[in-house]
């Protein structure tokens, strides 16, 4: 209803075209197309049209090249630093460190031995962890002793006979006590105290190889949210007031049920809790730990 019949005014270019002619002097600006606009001269809407086509043919072959760089190196597309690549996930095929050989020999096993598909990042073999900096030297795999290894195992297939597109993921396993150590002289005298094991006291379950931490991990390799990160120092990080952080909206609804299914598979495996860490699993108390272990120096 846009388009009205007028006059011609110029001299018509063919017979067939005489007597009609268009006007857009009237057609809203949502109406006209940008390379249709009949207003515009047969050379710029030639040019528009040899624009889109060259467009159309790189938008294809850049298609082309994506697709093809994403089918042939898809195992890159989550870059990870060099000198850090060994530290995040364990690797059960190299040889043993001396620091590994050690635990090896005082009878420790490496998780990835025992079962390849739960997944390990030692966060202290990183600087991404509360003390900034790289703890552990010489220590990438995650050893701890066969009873806490079969007991982990047990936890995986009960979550897999749960949720089968969840998995488990382990942040520490044996630790140290020098590293303990280090740990406490940087947290003793504050508030962050609580959290940490003193080695004054003797030594903790992590020392033993007896401890492990580690959360859920969804099939995409990406850990469940759980209320608060890995190594909180704060109240979202205690199991014993969840109902009192969900209430206050400290937590959600969905990491609070994310912590309860990995209480569930790890205490239906034997396992022990802690009430300060939600990540924190012992296979018996400290004081029994003390008596028949030896820990790790």
């Amino acid at each position: 209803e846009h388009l009205k019949r007028i006059e011609p005014q110029d001299k018509p270019r063919d017979k067939d075209n005489r007597n009609f002619r268009f006007s857009l002097s009237r057609v809203p600006i949502q109406h006209r197309t940008g390379i249709y606009d009949t207003t515009q001269s047969e050379k710029t809407m030639k040019y528009k049209f040899t624009a889109l086509k060259t467009g159309l043919l790189i938008s294809l072959l850049m298609g082309c090249a994506c697709c093809n760089l994403r089918r042939n190196t898809v195992e890159q597309i989550q870059i990870i630093p060099a000198d850090t690549v060994k530290s995040l996930f364990s690797n059960h095929e190299s040889n043993d460190t001396p620091v590994e050989k050690k635990m090896r020999d005082q009878g420790l096993v490496d998780i990835a031995e025992q079962d390849s598909s739960i997944a390990v990042r030692l966060v202290y073999a990183t600087p991404y962890n509360f003390m900034g900096k790289r703890l552990y030297h010489g220590l990438t795999k995650a050893s701890m002793l066969p009873e806490t290894a079969g007991m982990l195992i047990d936890a995986k297939n009960r979550l897999k006979a749960i949720r089968p597109d969840l998995n488990l993921l382990v942040y520490d396993a044996a630790r140290p006590l020098s590293v303990q150590r280090e740990m406490w002289d940087m947290v003793k005298g504050t508030a962050m105290k609580d959290f940490v094991a003193n080695p004054n006291n003797g030594p903790g379950m992590h020392n033993f190889g007896a401890a492990v931490d580690l959360t859920l991990m969804d099939c995409t390799g990406q850990p469940l949210p759980m209320g608060s990160c890995y190594d909180f120092f704060g109240d979202e990080a205690r199991i014993t007031d969840e109902r009192q952080l969900l209430d206050s909206a400290r937590i959600t609804r969905r990491e609070l049920e994310n912590r309860l299914l990995l209480r569930r598979v790890m205490t239906e495996a034997g396992f022990t809790t802690i009430s300060e860490e939600w990540w924190h699993f012992n296979i018996m108390p400290t004081a029994e730990a003390r008596k028949i272990l030896t820990p790790i120096d």
